[in-house]
């Protein structure tokens, strides 16, 4: 009978030991039981390929020409290489052939050290702009410990738009590797929002009183026609430095 008892408190001991340091497991995820964490991303399984890593099809470079060097097809993804760059200083930012208006734009994106890119909307070529932020509101893309931008606040490291917006900088992953994005812009409910790596790192209105408040206290104050456009393309920014920059899994969802 001792033996039997012996043998059950020995059960006993086992499995409160086992459910404290499960507990423990819990406890140390200083997220458990937050209300305050991030939803993940809407899918985006429907929607139109931008880019499937085969071809430029349906991008040209702002203002005119076909995509080609420095750009570059390597391993499904768009590079920079700045190796191919001639000219040691020009812009080469792309542009999408098509328009839009309300979409979620899912893609990935990686930089290496010192790199400065972005995200654009509402874009509008013409004479009157030499480059496309000057209509495009962005959402920054970054090296946010290598460029002197990442120092200049939330507003301007990866993820934030652009001077307006701060981004969780936590968010994002190191230089070299891909981080996922989806950008969500949309008019009729003046909403939009960016995602970084399953973490939403910033909302805001995108048209309106509140929109040009935002404007109005950031760089863009006295540009004309920023963020005038409903209807644009979407912008990749080449900033001018030579330096490594790519997109991959390019897709968008009109709404």
């Amino acid at each position: 009978m001792k033996k039997v008892v012996g043998i059950v408190f020995a059960v006993l001991v086992l499995a409160c030991k086992g459910k404290q340091e499960k507990q423990g497991e819990v406890d140390s995820d200083p997220m458990a039981g937050s209300e305050e964490r991030m939803p993940p991303p809407a899918p985006i399984d429907e929607g139109t390929v931008l880019f499937d890593g085969s071809s430029f099809d349906g991008w040209h470079i702002f203002n005119g020409a076909e995509v080609g060097a420095p750009w570059k097809l390597e391993d499904g993804a768009m590079i920079f290489d700045p190796t191919l760059d001639e000219s040691k200083g020009k812009h080469y930012n792309l542009v999408t052939d098509k328009e839009y208006t309300n979409f979620q734009l899912s893609l990935e994106w990686m930089v290496t050290e010192g790199a400065n890119s972005g995200v654009m909307w509402g874009v509008v070529e013409g004479e009157k702009y030499d480059e496309p932020y000057r209509t495009g509101p962005e959402i920054q893309v970054l090296d946010n410990i290598g460029h002197p931008d990442g120092k200049n606040g939330p507003t301007r490291q990866a993820g934030a738009l652009y001077d307006m917006i701060p981004t969780d900088s936590t968010a994002v992953k190191p230089v070299g590797e891909w981080n996922r994005m989806v950008i969500t812009i949309n008019h009729e409910t003046n909403e939009g929002s960016v995602v970084l790596n399953d973490n939403t790192v910033a909302e805001f209105p995108v048209n309106g009183d509140a929109w040009k408040e935002m404007v109005s206290k950031s760089k863009f104050a006295d540009w004309e026609d920023f963020g005038k456009f409903k209807t644009g393309k979407i912008g990749l920014q080449h900033h001018g430095e030579p330096i490594v920059i790519g997109y991959r899994n390019i897709k968008i969802k009109e709404l």
